[in-house]
């Protein structure tokens, strides 16, 4: 039976390839962009090395991570960071940079943008989360319990809330997160924001 687990260090290539796996509205976003790892340079390998207390995993009987969420307890530092410190250092090794188009130049620009005006949700919810299963885990409530432990470590330092932000396209995921009591927030066009208290 698969088993929660804290992240390790060499982790990170099973993370980015559950990144890819599932970044296409929850499903296989291989060859959606010309740079397939660029998913995970903005949506979970910076969590990683920023907060690798705050990130968990799903492993396997046989060894495999399957499953992850990983998080940051203040997203204005974050954000920060992410522009001062992760960007720089990432930006200029993507390929497929120059001619960028359509979905690939929206991802380049937000992660250029990022850290450069006061976060939206970040001011009540000051935590975020990412977190993707593969579908050999999923519905079976990994995902529950990763949210649950990673909310409790954020109640036990403190922390008053906390956000995510998910494509509107995967209704499955919105579904859930509603479920579990996440508070739909006001949203861009093609994204579903959502909160939750924790004080």
């Amino acid at each position: 039976m698969p088993r929660l687990r804290p992240f390790r260090p060499g982790d990170e290539p099973a993370l980015a390839e559950i990144c890819l796996r599932t970044a296409d509205d929850g499903a296989d976003a291989a060859g959606v962009l010309p740079d397939d790892d660029l998913w995970a340079a903005l949506f979970v390998l910076p969590y990683v090395a920023r907060h690798p207390d705050l990130a968990s995993v799903v492993e396997t009987d046989d060894g495999r991570v399957a499953g992850y969420l990983v998080g940051t307890s203040d997203t204005a530092a974050f954000e920060g960071w992410f522009a001062r410190d992760w960007w720089p250092r990432v930006a200029p090794h993507r390929p497929g940079r120059e001619g960028a188009e359509g979905r690939h130049a929206d991802l380049l620009n937000d992660a250029a943008a990022r850290g450069t005006s006061a976060h939206p949700y970040a001011g009540e919810y000051p935590a975020h989360l990412h977190i993707d299963l593969l579908p050999e885990v999923q519905g079976q409530g990994w995902g529950r319990l990763l949210i649950a432990g990673f909310v409790q470590t954020l109640r036990d330092r403190g922390v008053p809330g906390v956000h995510l932000v998910a494509s509107a396209g995967n209704t499955g995921a919105l579904a859930f997160y509603r479920r579990l009591g996440f508070a739909a927030l006001p949203s861009t066009p093609g994204s579903q924001a959502f909160g939750m208290r924790l004080d």
